[in-house]
């Protein structure tokens, strides 16, 4: 009788745990289901209403002021529409537009961003493109600043989730950011502010002009 009660007990407590493990899996499934996939036709929309009259119509912003924000990585984009909206990074004119946006506009508009090629463009400054290459490729190794390439990669595509793409970037909207960071302006990045902390105004002029040329 001992043995069957054992044998009974063991079942029951089996079952016990069968049904606790199965609750919760419940939660971990529902978390993962309410991720919808990102809604391209409702990014291009939204981005039509907010952002195109700065951004241009396909991101590519043809002012050089605006960051041109076709093909970069969705990941990225995200991350400062939520900075913008929360004042981590801040920008009057932009908290202004990403406060309208909710999270799901947010990662929609990234994706169809994402998915639009961006157009190269070029360096202006020939004075300057040699530093800038070499601030880019090799860094400044006596003043401990690193390579942007390390991060960014050599072509400038920078790597999804982590570095934002550089390459076609306008110059001057780049040497605005470094400038920024350098300042204490922009504080939503510290590797780029302990980074652009070591560069003078030349070497930020060279080096964003450089990145704007990059393919």
């Amino acid at each position: 009788m001992k043995l069957i009660s054992d044998l009974f007990l063991a079942s029951v407590l089996a079952t016990l745990a069968f049904a606790s493990g199965a609750q919760e899996a419940k939660p971990a499934k529902a978390a993962v289901a309410s991720v919808a996939k990102p809604d391209l036709a409702k990014g291009e929309a939204s981005f039509s209403v907010v952002c195109a009259a700065c951004h241009g119509a396909d991101g590519n912003s043809g002012t050089p002021a605006n960051p041109k924000l076709s093909q970069q990585h969705p990941q990225y984009l995200i991350k400062q529409l939520q900075e913008f909206k929360s004042g981590k990074r801040n920008n009057a004119i932009m908290k202004g537009f990403a406060s309208t946006l909710s999270e799901d506009d947010m990662r929609n508009i990234a994706y169809w961003l994402t998915s639009k090629p961006a157009k190269a463009g070029f360096a202006k400054d020939k004075a300057l493109v040699a530093l800038g290459e070499r601030i880019y490729r090799g860094g400044i190794a006596e003043r401990q600043i690193s390579a942007c390439a390390g991060c960014h990669s050599p072509n400038g595509a920078g790597i999804p989730s982590q570095y934002p793409r550089l390459s076609g970037q306008h110059a001057e909207y780049s040497s605005a950011q470094l400038t920024a960071f350098r300042d204490g302006v922009r504080l939503n990045n510290l590797q780029m502010t302990q980074v652009a902390a070591k560069l003078n105004d030349r070497e930020i002029r060279a080096v964003s002009d450089y990145m704007a040329g990059l393919r």
